[in-house]
């Protein structure tokens, strides 16, 4: 099912403004929002209403709030509304593969276990590994999911059964272990015929965005990068791709083309939407270059920290100005799906990579798995709860240890709680376009252990 994308205006950083066009389907009352703005602001005794499509019309404070009709739902949130986080960079149904191969560096993991592993997934095997890693991200609060696998029907139909988001980028590879799969010719043509079939984005409160996933610059040749930055160009679609992962990858690349930005660049990919996961090795002309050409980055710290594949420089790309979005990277490399661990690793290792306590703060930790997410995925309707963003709604429960000195404590505490102490563990209902997909942390369209026990099976199927 497609649904064409409705024109809506993109949301103005820090004002709270009310669209009154559309009536009013759901009011949440809560006594702290954190709308994610720039700054961050924290709005109490506040208010969001969510419109009949699933938009969000006010976020502000009850006070401002305009008047409802008297039969409008209202719901009263204990605790704190935030945007749904963004996961900028994921391969979800390797949630089936999840301890294969853990103590092993990245190229030996993926020749060695990985690419012979997925080679024997089927279909179903795909939607069971997605479902159950949709539910994860969702028991996390992630609502949104940049997802690189194959079979992208299969990764489409278990998100829009469980009912969260997906930006799809359907990876292309050339590795021999992966040769069922068809040429990396025929993986982007099977792309490209989606996308003029079903549009860039379809489903419910549109769901999935589709988009192109080029493995990396070491799985394919120069002719494959060219041809997919020049097709995702003329669909306006987005192009995610691994760069400059590890050591061993960047040395090769940098000898043969400068590096891996420089080569993309030179392919003329980097004209388009393109989001680049990880960027751990990249020079200060890699980042420049990334900046000037509006280049997003996912940063997956707790994935690069796993296979010792070193650490991003985020204090740099974020001095730049390069758009900053947090990924987990798959799930048997990480191995969850817990955003909230990489907001916290991110601090930390940038606080310690520079030696200043200062370099990220926990504001920008909260950005950056938010409205960073967004920005580096070239999205402006989601990552905050603006007026014309859609309405994805993480309700954190502060009745725990972590809040314990409670709501009433200055801005900064409250923040500090959130990021460094509460996470995933505070996260009680979610809501995505609208609808609660999550309700007192179990999902409400899914069985959760149903959907376990299916992904049981599919990974017995791979063992075999």
């Amino acid at each position: 099912m497609h649904v064409s994308p409705r024109p809506w205006p993109a949301p103005v950083p820090g004002r709270v403004v009310q669209n009154a066009d559309m009536p009013i389907a759901l009011r949440l009352h809560a006594p702290m929002l954190l709308p994610c703005d720039p700054a961050c602001s924290v709005v109490r005794d506040a208010v969001v209403d969510i419109d009949v499509h699933g938009r969000l019309a006010y976020c502000g404070t009850r006070e401002q709030a305009p008047a409802l009709p008297h039969d409008t739902v209202v719901r009263e949130c204990a605790g704190m509304l935030l945007p749904g986080l963004i996961n900028a960079h994921a391969h979800s149904p390797m949630t089936l593969l999840r301890g294969m191969g853990g103590d092993l560096p990245l190229l030996r993991w993926l020749r060695e276990v990985v690419w012979p592993a997925e080679s024997k997934l089927r279909p179903s095997d795909v939607r069971a590994g997605m479902a159950l890693g949709a539910v994860e991200m969702l028991r996390a609060g992630v609502t949104t999911s940049a997802e690189m696998y194959f079979t992208g029907e299969s990764v489409a139909e278990a998100t829009l059964a469980v009912g969260s988001r997906i930006l799809l980028t359907p990876a292309v590879i050339d590795a021999p272990d992966l040769s069922t799969l068809g040429t990396w010719r025929q993986m982007v043509e099977g792309i490209d015929r989606w996308i003029d079939a079903d549009g860039l984005r379809f489903g419910p409160g549109e769901r999935i965005e589709l988009g192109y996933g080029p493995h990396s610059a070491y799985t394919l040749p120069p002719e494959a990068l060219q041809l997919i930055g020049e097709s995702a160009q003329q669909r306006g679609a987005l192009v995610q791709t691994h760069v400059a992962e590890s050591a061993t990858e960047d040395a090769e690349i940098r000898q043969r083309h400068g590096s891996v930005p420089k080569l993309l660049d030179k392919l003329g990919v980097l004209d388009g939407r393109v989001t680049a996961a990880h960027g751990v090795h990249l020079s200060d002309e890699d980042i420049d270059l990334l900046a000037r050409r509006g280049v997003g980055v996912a940063h997956c710290p707790g994935s690069n920290a796993k296979l010792a594949s070193g650490t991003a420089r985020l204090v740099d790309l974020l001095t730049a100005q390069v758009p900053v979005g947090l990924g987990t990277d798959g799930p048997s490399s990480n191995d969850d799906l817990d955003l909230w661990e990489e907001v916290q690793l991110s601090g930390m290792l940038a606080r310690l990579s520079t030696g200043d306590a200062t370099a990220v703060t926990a504001r920008a930790a909260l950005l950056a798995a938010t409205r960073g997410g967004a920005a580096a995925l070239h999205r402006e309707d989601i990552g905050a709860l603006e007026p014309g963003c859609w309405a994805d709604i993480v309700h954190m429960d502060v009745d725990t240890p972590a809040f314990a000195t409670g709501l009433e404590a200055p801005d900064e505490q409250i923040l500090s709680n959130l990021v460094w102490a509460g996470g995933s563990r505070c996260v009680r209902d979610v809501w995505v376009a609208g609808e609660e997909i999550l309700r007192d942390g179990e999902p409400t369209r899914v069985d959760r252990r149903s959907v376990q026990a299916a992904a049981r099976r599919a990974a017995q199927h791979i063992r075999t």
